[in-house]
């Protein structure tokens, strides 16, 4: 959410809380084992987040020089839902630092091309 505030990105801000909102619904169900919507919510809000966030930084970015921020993020959603499926709650919270984390990497990347995936700001 802080970076697509940053960048004055208010259709991926206002999706990036709606999936923040959901994910912590989600939470409060895999810590109280409940088998609840919010955990099947979860997943496609994932999803909506992945295609604003491609609309954000631009399909030719996202399926080019973003690939790899692309992959990364789909892998952290990977893990993230196999964390709900699972009832992980341990395993959800970190899959989630690790999904937000692409997510937020590839959103500060895309407005500064001359960085690679992985690389760090000097």
């Amino acid at each position: 959410m802080d970076a697509a505030r940053r960048l004055g990105a208010r259709p991926l801000l206002d999706q990036a809380i709606r999936t923040d909102r959901a994910a912590a619904e989600c939470w409060t169900a895999l810590l109280a084992g409940c088998g609840t919507a919010a955990r099947r919510d979860l997943g496609p809000q994932l999803r909506r987040l992945s295609e604003a966030t491609s609309m954000q930084v631009g399909s030719r970015w996202w399926f080019a020089d973003g690939a790899g921020h692309r992959r990364r993020v789909a892998g952290a959603q990977e893990n993230l839902e196999e964390a709900i499926a699972e009832g992980d709650g341990q395993e959800f919270a970190l899959a989630f630092v690790g999904y937000d984390h692409a997510m937020a990497s590839a959103v500060v990347c895309a407005n500064n091309p001359s960085r690679k995936v992985g690389e760090r700001p000097a």
